[in-house]
């Protein structure tokens, strides 16, 4: 697994990049976005699902847990899933995320709440704030995603 940094000086530079993850996204793909509180990890989202066809305003799934998005809405199904509320990754298991792998891709806030049970194939973005907009992306690439992430 190769690691790399991306500095993103604005929101919109974020924006630009969840278009191009989305340009490389397919069905059973596992995205999971790290980073603390105002981080950007939903702006990223976001920039992902506008990309995949999303018309609407994606809101923050922080409340209902799991937001998914259908055909035609966008171009492959979404499951956008933030775990922030969870109090350990037991309460993950309820959830059943594994089931959308069959014909979704799984973007997942907050984690480090699945604990070690994150997908190994799942390519990992750590968002640290740096000042005000802007941010440093670490990616943790596995191999399913080295060539794809190359063409970013």
């Amino acid at each position: 697994m190769a690691d790399t940094v991306l500095d993103l000086p604005d929101e919109a530079t974020m924006h630009a990049l969840g278009a191009r993850i989305a340009a490389q996204c397919r069905i059973g793909d596992v995205i999971a976005l790290e980073g603390g509180l105002g981080a950007g990890k939903t702006t990223l989202a976001r920039g992902i699902l506008e990309a995949l066809g999303l018309t609407s305003e994606a809101p923050s799934p922080s409340f209902a847990l799991v937001q998914p998005y259908d055909l035609p809405d966008v171009r492959l199904p979404v499951a956008h899933v933030d775990l922030y509320r969870l109090d350990d990754a037991d309460e993950a298991e309820e959830l059943a995320l594994g089931d959308y792998l069959m014909d979704s891709l799984l973007i997942v806030e907050w984690p480090d709440r699945l604990g070690d049970r994150l997908w190994p194939h799942a390519l990992h973005l750590t968002i640290d704030i740096v000042a005000d907009d802007a941010r440093r992306l670490t990616a943790a690439v596995p191999d399913a995603w080295t060539e794809r992430w190359s063409q970013l």
